[in-house]
């Protein structure tokens, strides 16, 4: 060996080392500005909830859970529309992005409130959830998320039938929105209104808490939440690239864990709150509108077809939800209910990378 070969190694580690660290780093700077912009958000959002005199199921099913959707819907249309130079992987992602995001509402995401829950109420301990709202969220959810499965098994040459099945899922989603804005007033009359237990925070700067000011502040905690969720998914695509991961695997697995993070923390905080019928409508919402529009445009731009890792998938993602709605149709919904969802995730992982 050439004396000017020695320091190659040498050197060589500590800057794989420090491009590593500086991965790690960046997500965890992103995670504080998703975080940063949860409490912003939601603190307007209950505050504009109040104002408007709608129920906490509106709030959290509509307002919130489409608000904070935003990160997962991005994903799939950029891969989609403005993606790599390569067709193929586009369709992976933009597939894999629109099926992880319902499979990470339905299990993990759960499984994480059973996490924090079980500490204060026990394993046995119970939600307070509004369950009409929660009846309604999970049968909408399932009878897209059927149709959207059937539709895999459509050949893509049939593309009339096709695009009958994505305006069957946009006309779910309709007709779920105008029942849930329905049921809005009688849910207030009956206690369920949207209450704010802390001021606008724009408004301790010394500003009037009128209705502009709360969708400042709404748009400004989005804006954290897309940007954080945009940033973190480069963070963690990066890491992916070091452990090898499959484009499809990859959005099933990582960008939804990194695109769904605002509704875990949205709902994580409500629930520590004590505000239980927001925390799960804001994930059964969000769950309606992933499980409706998105496979609407994934049935009509991509192959949208079966595979092993998105029968996996689609298997967990219907069973968790099939589990909550027969739970909420026996008794009250308990922590240890949850706790069977996120183990559910911990199967599709096993599945999945097995």
């Amino acid at each position: 060996m050439s004396l000017g070969a020695v320091p190659r190694y040498p050197m060589a580690r500590p800057a794989a080392r420090e491009g590593r660290a500086m991965v790690f780093l960046f997500i965890l700077a992103m995670l504080l500005l998703i975080l940063a912009g949860s409490e912003i958000f939601i603190n307007a959002l209950e505050q504009l909830g109040e104002r408007l005199r709608i129920s906490e199921g509106v709030t959290g099913s509509l307002f919130a859970a489409v608000g904070t959707a935003m990160p997962e819907t991005i994903v799939p249309l950029i891969a989609i529309f403005a993606g790599t130079g390569k067709p193929a992987v586009n369709e992976e992602i933009g597939v894999g992005a629109i099926l992880g995001a319902p499979l990470m509402l339905s299990t993990l995401t759960m499984g994480l409130l059973a996490v924090v829950s079980v500490g204060r109420r026990g394993a046995a301990g119970g939600f307070q959830a509004e369950p009409g709202g929660l009846r309604r969220d999970l049968n909408f959810f399932l009878l897209a998320f059927v149709l959207a499965t059937v539709a895999l098994f459509v050949p893509h040459e049939a593309s009339a039938v096709r695009v009958g099945f994505s305006i069957g899922l946009v006309l779910i989603y309709f007709i779920y929105v105008m029942l849930t804005l329905r049921a809005s007033e009688q849910l207030v009359a009956a206690g369920h209104g949207t209450a704010a237990d802390r001021p606008l925070f724009l408004a301790r700067l010394g500003l009037p808490a009128v209705l502009p000011l709360i969708v400042a502040q709404i748009a400004g905690g989005l804006l954290l939440l897309v940007g954080g969720a945009k940033g973190f998914v480069q963070g963690v695509e990066a890491v992916a690239d070091m452990l090898g991961i499959s484009a499809l695997l990859l959005s099933l697995l990582i960008v939804p864990l990194a695109t769904e993070l605002p509704e875990k923390v949205n709902s994580i905080l409500w629930v520590r709150r004590g505000k239980d019928t927001l925390a799960f409508g804001n994930l059964t919402g969000a769950m309606v509108f992933q499980g409706t529009l998105l496979p609407a445009l994934g049935v009509v731009l991509t192959p949208w077809s079966p595979r092993p890792d998105v029968y996996y998938g689609v298997a967990m993602t219907l069973a968790g939800a099939l589990w909550l709605r027969w739970r909420i149709g026996r008794d009250q919904l308990r922590v240890w209910h949850l706790a069977v969802n996120g183990l559910l995730y911990l199967v599709f992982l096993g599945l999945a990378l097995g």
